[in-house]
């Protein structure tokens, strides 16, 4: 892989193909001689910035897969409650 400075009309295309092509990220790497590591960065960095995504709207995303969980999790809780109130009787 190269080392080297890129702009950041580079980094913008490469997170394009990633984002908005569908090219698997490992192919983009191998083709444009960038590290992995350098396009998941750039990924963070610019996808970020693109969508015009705040830390409001990570923390809700946050909050709601984490509500999902929690709802699962009481659901599963209360099918076994019934089932071993059943078998005490």
């Amino acid at each position: 892989m190269g080392t080297g400075n890129f702009t950041d009309e580079f980094k913008r295309e490469a997170v394009a193909q990633i984002t908005e092509r569908g090219y698997p990220i490992k192919e983009v790497s191998e083709r444009l001689g960038v590290s992995l590591h350098s396009l998941y960065a750039w990924k963070r960095k610019f996808a970020k910035a693109a969508t015009g995504e705040t830390d409001k709207d990570v923390e809700i995303r946050r909050l709601k897969r984490e509500l999902a969980r929690v709802s699962e999790e009481r659901d599963i809780l209360k099918k076994a409650t019934a089932y071993f109130a059943r078998d005490a009787r």
